[in-house]
């Protein structure tokens, strides 16, 4: 079958509503369409270098990965630990299993609470420790580490090489289906405890210092170039290519958090990534 094949039959189950439910042949397209996202041959969102923001959303997709929560019914599900021995066992939609994956797909899964829900695609190279979870419809590149407590959020889009700290949170995004998902691109760190959300776009080579909170509605301030960068109402929130970002503080200006002498959190770039940067993040190949 055609990806336009898949496209119009997905469209077509996701417009029927409720109707679409016990329906095989809509069941049959969304099985099809979580293979291709397993697969990696089909992404909710993929680079185009004639987009403005140089990805481009695949709605259609993520009305399918939708599909399939329609099409789902709760379900108990069990399997012997990837370690051996104890049977976990967990409720979900029947529609969205865990995976389970073999020596030969190359991906590294450290015991201890890790989970990959089916629709996801994860390259060979992967390393995920205990415990981190990815959502349907991300997809995770080549070589790149999800750390200890690491959530990849469904959809979100992270790239070749990057470093999700402990405790690192990229958002997800279905709802509205028309909205760009988290795109962490090629090389980049994010730092522990940081979090990426609502669409925003990190560039390759950017380090997120530990810490950082980037939101559709948060302000970056460039010192570097004495620049403020934010989202607008038809582009999300990008942060430069080999941007380092840290968090920092404004202070409040005016009225009653001036008076109480109040900051307000903001991130701030200091500097972009050169040599003494990257010999910093040489660690990086010694983990994997």
């Amino acid at each position: 079958m055609t990806t336009e094949s898949l496209e119009s039959r997905v469209e077509k189950y996701f417009a029927s509503g409720a109707a679409a439910v016990g329906d095989a042949a809509a069941m049959d397209a969304f099985d099809e369409l979580r293979a291709a996202l397993e697969a990696g041959t089909l992404r909710s969102a993929e680079p185009d270098a004639s987009a403005p923001t140089g990805w481009r959303v695949n709605a259609w997709v993520k009305r399918g990965i939708l599909l399939g929560f329609r099409l789902g019914t709760l379900t108990e599900m069990n399997g012997v630990h990837p370690a051996g021995g104890s049977i976990l066992s967990f409720v979900d939609k029947g529609t969205y299993p865990a995976r389970r994956f073999t020596p030969e797909d190359g991906v590294r899964i450290v015991p201890g609470g890790s989970s990959v829900r089916s629709g996801a695609f994860v390259a060979r190279g992967v390393v995920m420790m205990p415990p981190a979870y990815i959502n349907a419809g991300a997809y995770v590149d080549e070589g790149t580490m999800v750390d200890s407590h690491a959530l990849v959020g469904s959809c979100a889009q992270i790239g070749k090489r990057v470093h999700l700290s402990a405790a690192a949170q990229i958002g997800g995004v279905l709802e509205p289906v028309n909205a760009s998902p988290v795109v962490i691109e090629d090389d980049v760190l994010v730092g522990g405890n940081t979090g990426v959300y609502e669409g925003t776009i990190v560039r390759r080579g950017a380090v997120l210092a530990a810490g950082t909170i980037l939101t559709r509605g948060t302000s970056v301030y460039d010192v570097v170039n004495g620049t403020v960068l934010k989202a607008t109402a038809a582009m999300p929130l990008m942060i430069p290519e080999r941007a380092v970002v840290v968090p920092g503080s404004r202070a409040v200006t005016g009225g009653f958090g001036k008076q109480m002498g109040l900051s307000m959190y903001t991130p701030v770039i200091v500097k972009y990534r050169d040599e003494k940067t990257d010999l910093s993040t040489t660690l990086e190949d010694l983990l994997r």
